[in-house]
Order: structure tokens, then sequence, then C-alpha cells
């Protein structure tokens, strides 16, 4: 199953054309080599909001988006509200995936400490945000990759999803023997 994706870019300075939105377009780039697809590309400011809004449309059924990434705004600046607004919407937190971009990427820099970035589920859509800089956004993406097809497949209630677990709990059983 191909993995549809949105991608929301949150950035005053973007939204307001005094500089050019690189990690969008990088993301966008980087799923589609994975030979996923990309529904739908945003360019916002950072006002709780407008993300929210976005944050709703994007996870409404008739789009069927099953991950919108946001890169951007997750910092301590006043101005970095994508937390918030992400906390705001989503239905079921997801903090795992947060917690692993943050662990792998303080083996990169000690500013990672610094991530606010959530993640959470809305009906069926997985949010996640990702910082704004292009090598921290896709750095970050690459960090949870491996594990957003199981992600859809779980979120999707596919009937196979699970069977990978059930022979990876028989196979740690046995070994306990």
């Amino acid at each position: 199953m191909t993995i549809r994706f949105a991608i929301v870019t949150v950035s005053d300075r973007s939204y307001q054309g005094t500089r050019e939105d690189l990690s969008g377009p990088a993301l966008v780039e980087e799923i589609k080599s994975q030979g996923w697809a990309v529904i739908k590309t945003l360019l916002i400011p950072d006002e709780v909001e407008e993300i929210e809004g976005a944050l709703l449309e994007l996870s409404e059924r008739p789009l069927n988006i099953d991950i919108i990434l946001t890169t951007g705004g997750t910092g301590f600046s006043p101005r970095d509200v994508t937390p918030e607004a992400t906390l705001a919407v989503v239905q079921r937190s997801a903090p795992g995936l947060s917690e692993a971009m943050r662990a792998a990427s303080l083996k990169v820099t000690p500013h990672a400490m610094l991530s606010r970035a959530a993640a959470g589920i809305r009906n069926r859509t997985l949010v996640v945000n990702l910082p704004g800089s292009p090598k921290a956004a896709l750095e970050n993406f690459h960090i949870i990759q491996p594990v957003l097809q199981h992600a859809i497949d779980l979120l999707h209630e596919d009937p196979d999803a699970e069977s990978g677990h059930r022979f990876a709990q028989a196979e740690n059983n046995t070994n306990k023997l």
C-alpha cells in the first residue's frame, strides 16, 4: 500500500516570501524517492489557528491522507507553536515517535533537547512534527521512516498488520525457555 502524505511548512518568513522554503520540498523529494505519494503541500505562518485548521482539514477522510508531516515551529521561539496546535487537534498521542527523534538527534547535536516536536493520531491520520531546517527535517524523517508503513497498516486495521508481532512474540518466548 502506498502511503499518502501531506507536508505542512510552518514558517512566518517563508510564508511572507523573505526566505525560501527548503524543508517542504526536501521532504517531498525524499517521500517520492521512497515510492510514496505527496497529496498536498501547504505553506502557512506560525499561527496556532492556521496550523490547527490545516491539520483538521488534512485529516478529514475524503482526502485519505495517511501522514501529515509538519516542518518548523518546534523550537523555543515565542512564535514556535506547532506542537501546541498539533496537540490541540490530535485525539491520541504518539510520543514514541518524538522520543525516538530526539534521542537519535542528540547523537548529532545537543540542540536536539530543545525540540518540542509532538506526534499523534487524528482519525486515521498520523501527524508528526519535524524541525524546520532541511537537514534536521530529513534526519528526523529517516529516524521514523522504518515504522511508518506498519503504523499506517495498524491505523487502517490491516488484518496482516499484527502477524509480524505474533511471530516475533512466539520466537521471543521460545528463546526464554
